[in-house]
């Protein structure tokens, strides 16, 4: 543990800072210390969540001392003392442990799964004394046998709220026994550990969140706790005070304008007027009886039938002005945000009596819930969504002149006509009878995140502080978020140039140029050129690879028109593919299968297709092994002609006459949605200071500079252009071959081993060992074939060498000879070509990669007959300088086979050791990885390019252009040696 002092704060981190870490620490207390907002970016791998943690929790340790040994501490020239003394009965006055009265920190991420990891670097911190607390829904935390099988959330709080103001919840009614257990008195307790204790002492966990809490220095909860009203308020969060702290802030923008717009259709209007029926109905049903408290005496019956009238009276009303608005386009017509008000005064809601109308709606839907006897009878789904459109358009208590101008800029309504969609199967139930004709559908859109931003910072937040690997550009994001951000921070990455490859590929192995644009992506020929190019980078890259579409849809077309054409196997047989789901459903499947697959034997690694802004791409991470190169197909613009899109653009360009606002424009917003997409699907594959990876940018538009400029500011430097896949294929495999022996300790288990030193001289031993069986073998009456494929076929007979980790591979299939650079992929092994002894050793992949240790893969022995051999070498093996093969006896015909094996082996040998002689290191380099693409993509012309550039600017390497032809596939040999002769070698 390191103690710093930064800002005059004592903060006490794991290990010795870097720089960018000290910088970003300093910047979160300056924010604290002052009172003022923070905007703070630093990439993916920069430890942001650590940095958080002990910087936010070391100045509230020291402020809680302060306040304990009644210093006087004030802020921005306010008595903190005071200022905390009149917080009583804000959620936090009742406190009375040490330091009471402090300010809570409210740490908010994107979801409950990255929160999960925020606990878990909380518990490895020397601040784990400081007391924690998580807010989960229900949906998560609820343990009632019945309420926790209902799928609907709404439904889930009527239901809950009915059996806890009646008692009729034990776990609820059992919590105030249960509260004081030692066990719910841990310091640091998550979700999982808050469901596995309430089962055990069958105490509700939900409810106890709401205990701990009270004494609670740190809250975590997703951050569309914070920006949604509506959850904020069933919640009960209280920002006055307190420390809001965004962490994966890049999607706080769009997190504000969905918390604050609504949508509402015809079909939900009809559902409410079918919903307050059925209420009506129960009424006169149980009024013709006589009886005068119907149903159970638990059931909630505050409300009249006359109210029930006036609310189906408003409905029928409200649909009627829907249907009377005039669609004039076919994608529909966007009017402004004040016409909902005025829509919504048509049916009777006005501001004033918008509080009488909600509480009205959730005692209706509370009554539903709790008397609905079947699963298929209403349970208020329709009357809770317009009860949610109704705080939302009445969000405000006082409608000032201000707010109105307000919501005129920020809001606008579209109304179109809906199309009529496939009903699913087993929906008839849910779906009301009444629907006889097309049905509308109004949007209430909300295009200023600043909107709900400004709630936060009004409601007295002492600080909100926004962070991620991806704000940039600051100024514009600060401007769309209307809020000031006095301290604000771009850091670098701390990560060197050897620890990531950036490629621009532009064209395919076939030559096709890579366009992923919306023109292009029905283009056959394109899709097959990517597909190819994914399966060549597969091969070279090892463990781990992630790749990512614009979209589901086109990721779905990809993978439909690969399967057809066979490459979809081809990848597969490279590395097992994944896919992301487009649902919860089925997601954490996809993921375990992957993990399974990087840790299996095989050491094959594995292929994760997903989509830019899904799960896998914002949240997950692939450290090491498991993320080693990520491939974004395209750019993932939203949908041009989308009218929400178009709106959105339409706002800027008009607040942009605004002098005040000094946003972006509405094409700028448009580039930057895909590209910080793309960013955060970048960050993925660089987790910490010592893991490397690639990262391949497979669309020529990544070539333009106005979209290189809005890369990550530690990727731009870094972009290489690769206009052919070959160079690139040769640069990879220099690249994780220096990486790997550059950065060991970042291998995991699931990475493939590495020939090194230290462990040659158990090579040789393993070469002498095999010598010796062979030589064994060789003097009986029988022939020896080994196979090395643990798969081969018994009948097959074969002999294979291993030659700088690739393998020479003789079978009875005339129709093509096999190099001594097939049989083994690149990604499995990583040779030291600078051991020319050991490069003609047959190798194989160890077991215990974690160890790096390589051992010798079991062979399978098959014994064949002489006479087969002899027929099986008369038709394979032509050695130049040997004896003729056609001329000898079976007995002699094996003897001279093992004879030109051998020869074969020593001129292998013997030209790598020339090679590495002649050549300097740089070009030996080349050598070698151009011997490993060749071996994987057989792309004879790239081979003779480079071959062309190594040996013949120098006389005195000419030689080594022709002895190479000895490697060469039997397709090419002939091709080459009317090369060499055309070259007068």
């Amino acid at each position: 543990m390191v103690n710093l002092v930064l800002n005059n704060v004592p903060v006490e981190f794991p290990f010795q800072p870097y720089d960018v870490q000290e910088k970003f620490m300093e910047c979160v207390i300056e924010c604290l210390q002052k009172g003022v907002n923070g905007l703070l970016e630093s990439p993916t791998g920069t430890g942001k969540t650590l940095c958080l943690l002990c910087s936010s929790l070391g100045w509230l340790a020291t402020r809680k001392a302060q306040i304990q040994s009644g210093l006087l501490a004030t802020d921005t020239g306010v008595d903190l003392k005071n200022q905390l003394s009149n917080a009583t009965g804000l959620g936090w006055g009742d406190n009375t442990s040490p330091g009471a009265g402090a300010p809570k920190i409210i740490y908010a991420s994107r979801t409950h799964s990255q929160l999960s990891q925020v606990v878990s670097e909380l518990k490895r911190s020397s601040y784990r004394y400081m007391k924690a607390s998580i807010i989960g829904s229900r949906d998560q935390l609820c343990i009632h046998p019945e309420v926790s099988k209902e799928q609907n959330n709404a439904v889930k709080l009527h239901m809950c709220h009915a059996r806890t103001t009646t008692r009729t919840c034990f776990f609820h009614t059992n919590l105030e026994a249960k509260k004081e257990e030692p066990d719910f008195k841990l310091d640091v307790l998550d979700i999982e550990d808050l469901v596995t204790l309430g089962k055990k002492h069958s105490a509700c966990p939900y409810f106890m969140t709401k205990e701990i809490r009270k004494g609670a220095d740190i809250i975590f909860m997703p951050y569309n706790y914070l920006l949604d009203p509506k959850v904020r308020k069933i919640h009960n969060i209280e920002l006055q005070g307190n420390i809001i702290i965004f962490d994966e802030a890049h999607n706080v923008e769009k997190m504000c304008e969905e918390s604050s717009s609504i949508e509402l259709r015809s079909l939900d209007i009809a559902l409410c007027v079918d919903e307050v029926t059925q209420v009506m109905k129960k009424f006169r049903e149980n009024s013709d009886d006589g009886v005068a408290d119907f149903l159970s005496p638990s059931t909630p019956k505050d409300f009249t039938l006359d109210d029930l009238c006036i609310l189906k009276a408003m409905f029928l009303e409200l649909e009627k002005a829907i249907d009377a608005i005039p669609i004039s386009k076919p994608e529909g017509d966007t009017l402004p945000g004040e016409f909902m008000l005025e829509l919504l005064a048509k049916a009777d809601l006005s501001p004033g009596k918008k509080d009488i109308i909600s509480d009205l709606l959730d005692r209706v839907v509370q009554f539903l819930t709790v008397s609905s006897t079947s699963p298929f009878q209403r349970k208020g789904s329709g009357l809770q969504k317009f009860a949610d459109l109704v705080k939302i358009v009445f969000s405000k208590t006082n409608f000032t002149i201000e707010h109105m101008e307000r919501v005129k800029r920020s809001y606008k309504v579209h109304i179109k006509v809906e199309q009529p969609k496939t009903r699913p199967k087993g929906d008839s139930w849910n779906t009301p009878k009444i629907v006889s004709k097309a049905g509308r559908v109004l949007s209430y859109w909300c295009f200023s995140p600043g909107f709900g931003m400004r709630d936060l910072v009004e409601e007295g937040a002492r600080c909100v502080i926004l962070t991620s690997g991806t704000l940039s550009p600051l100024n514009s994001f600060a401007a769309e978020l209307q809020v000031p951000f006095p301290v604000t921070l771009e850091n670098p990455h701390i990560i060197g140039a050897n620890q990531v490859l950036v490629g621009v590929v532009t064209h395919g192995p076939d030559g096709m140029q890579l366009d992923s644009s919306y023109k292009n992506r029905s283009n056959s020929q394109y899709v097959q050129s990517l597909g190819r190019t994914i399966r060549s980078t597969a091969q070279v890259v090892p463990d781990g690879l992630l790749v990512f579409f614009p979209s589901y849809p086109v990721m779905k077309s990809c993978q439909e028109a690969w399967q057809l054409t066979g490459l979809w196997d081809a990848i597969n047989q490279v590395k097992p593919i994944f896919v992301e789901p487009n649902s919860k459903e089925g997601f954490q499947e996809a993921m375990n299968g992957f993990y399974s697959a990087m840790s299996s034997e095989d050491r094959k690694g594995a292929c994760f297709m997903a989509v830019c802004r899904g799960k896998v791409s914002e949240g997950l991470d692939f450290c090491d092994g498991n993320g080693r190169a990520v491939i974004i197909t395209g750019l993932p613009y939203p949908p041009s002609r989308d009218p929400r899109v178009l709106e959105k653009q339409r706002y800027l360009e008009d607040n942009r006459k605004t002098p005040q606002f000094k946003g972006l424009t509405g094409q700028q917003w448009y580039r930057l949605e895909a590209t910080r997409a793309v960013n955060q699907a970048i960050g993925r594959v660089i987790r910490h200071k010592l893991d490397y990876g690639a990262i391949l940018l497979c669309d020529q538009r990544f070539a333009s500079p106005d979209i290189i400029q809005q890369l990550s500011a530690w990727v731009r430097p870094r972009v290489v252009n690769f206009p052919k896949i070959g160079p690139l294929l040769r640069d990879l495999g220099m690249f994780f071959r220096n990486a790997d022996i550059l950065f060991p300790c970042s291998a995991k288990a699931v990475r493939a081993p590495v020939a090194v030193d230290s462990n040659r001289e158990e090579a040789k031993k393993t070469r002498s060992t095999v010598d010796s069986f062979h030589h064994a073998l060789s003097s009986s009456s029988s022939r020896v074939t080994a196979l090395y494929s643990k798969g081969s076929s018994s009948s097959a007979e074969t002999f294979q060498l291993d030659l700088a980790g690739y393998s020479s591979t003789l079978k009875p299939n005339l129709a093509k000879e096999t190099s001594i650079f097939d049989g083994s992929q690149a990604s499995n092994n990583c040779i030291d070509f600078n051991d020319t002894e050991s490069l003609v050793t047959p190798m194989a992949s160890n077991a215990n990669a974690a160890m790096c240790q390589p051992a010798i893969k079991k062979r399978k022995i098959t014994i064949v007959s002489e006479a087969e051999k002899a027929k099986y070498d008369l038709r394979r093996m032509k050695v130049e300088s040997a004896e003729q093969v056609s001329s000898l006896g079976p007995a002699s015909c094996t003897k001279s086979t093992m004879e030109a094996v051998k020869l074969k082996k020593e001129s292998a040998a013997e030209y790598l050791k020339s090679a590495k002689n002649l050549l300097d290191p740089p070009g030996y380099m080349t050598l070698s990885n151009m011997i490993r693409g060749y071996r994987s993509d057989k792309n004879y012309d790239l081979l003779v390019s480079t071959l062309k550039e190594l040996f013949l600017q120098d006389p005195k390497l000419r030689h080594l252009f022709k002895g190479f032809r000895q490697f060469l596939s039997r397709e090419h040999t002939k091709t080459f040696a009317e090369e060499c002769s055309t070259l007068n070698l």
